[in-house]
C-alpha cells in the first residue's frame, strides 16, 4: 500500500472537494461553494485558491514519484 503523507492527504481531498464541486457545476449549475461562503466572496475565492495549490502539489508529487517507487 502506498504510504502518503499528511500534506498529501489534505491535498488529496482538496482535490475531491473541487471535483465534486464541479461535478455539481456541471449536472446541476449550483457551486456548493459560492453557496456556503457567498458569490465569489473572500472566503469562497480562497477555497478556490487552496483547492488549485492543491492540484499544482498533487501534480508535482505525481511528476516526482516514479512507477517503481510506488
Amino acid at each position: 500500500m502506498l504510504k502518503l503523507n499528511t500534506g498529501i492527504w489534505v491535498a488529496l481531498m482538496l482535490l475531491v472537494v473541487g471535483g465534486l464541486n464541479w461535478g455539481l457545476v456541471g449536472l446541476f449549475k449550483f457551486d456548493l461553494v459560492a453557496r456556503i461562503f457567498g458569490e465569489m466572496s473572500i472566503l469562497a475565492r480562497l477555497v478556490y485558491i487552496v483547492v488549485a495549490l492543491s492540484a499544482i502539489g498533487i501534480l508535482i508529487s505525481a511528476l516526482r514519484t516514479s512507477p517503481d517507487k510506488a
